[in-house]
C-alpha cells in the first residue's frame, strides 16, 4: 500500500526493501548494489543540504541578526535612560513604559532564538559523528532540521519589532511590493 513519506529520509528507506530492489532489477533499471550506491549518495546530498541550510541559519543569526538586534535595544535603552534622566526615576519609567516592554519582549525573541541555534548548533556536531550515512541523515531530520522552524518563528518576531533601518535583512512586507 502507499504509505506517508513526508521527507527525503523516509523515502530513501524505501529503497533498501527488498520488492524495490528487485522491481528494479527485473525492470532492468539498476542492479541491487546500483540502487544502494544511488541510496547512499542521495543521502549524503540530503545531509549537505541540512548541513548548508543550518550553517547559513547560523551565521546569519549570529552575524547579522544578532548584532542589530542588540543595537536597536540599545537604543531603546539611551532613551529610556534618557527619560529617566530628565523626567525622574518614576516618571521617566511611566514615559517609557511602551519601550520597556519592547525591550523585554526582544530580549525573550533573541534568548530564545539563541538557544535554539546553539541547541541546532550542537545537534549538528552530533550528527556529524554518526559514520552511517542513513543513520546521520535520519539524526538531521530528527534533532537539527526540527530547529529550523523556532529559529524563524522568532526572527520573524524580532524583524516585525526592529526598526526598519536596523533591521539587516529585506523585511518580507518589502519583499512583497518589490518589482
Amino acid at each position: 500500500g502507499l504509505r506517508n513519506l513526508k521527507d527525503t529520509p523516509s523515502a530513501l528507506k524505501v529503497w533498501g526493501e527488498k520488492s524495490v530492489a528487485t522491481l528494479f532489477h527485473e525492470m532492468n533499471v539498476l542492479t541491487p548494489r546500483e540502487l544502494d550506491a544511488r541510496k547512499e549518495i542521495e543521502f549524503e546530498n540530503y545531509i549537505l543540504k541540512i548541513q548548508i541550510e543550518a550553517r547559513t541559519m547560523e551565521d546569519v543569526v549570529k552575524s547579522m541578526i544578532f548584532p542589530s538586534v542588540i543595537d536597536y535595544q540599545n537604543k531603546l535603552i539611551t532613551n529610556v535612560q534618557g527619560l529617566c534622566s530628565v523626567l525622574g526615576e518614576k516618571g521617566g519609567k511611566i514615559a517609557a513604559k511602551g519601550q520597556i516592554e519592547l525591550i523585554q519582549r526582544i530580549s525573550e525573541h533573541l534568548n530564545k532564538m539563541k538557544e535554539a541555534a546553539d541547541c541546532m548548533l550542537m545537534e549538528r556536531k552530533a550528527a556529524n559523528k554518526i559514520e552511517h550515512s542513513e543513520e546521520r541523515a535520519i539524526a538531521y531530520r530528527d534533532n537539527v532540521r526540527v530547529h529550523f522552524d523556532e529559529i524563524r518563528y522568532h526572527a520573524d518576531k524580532l524583524e516585525l519589532l526592529v526598526e526598519d533601518e536596523m533591521w539587516p535583512l529585506p523585511k518580507f512586507r518589502e519583499m512583497l511590493f518589490t518589482r
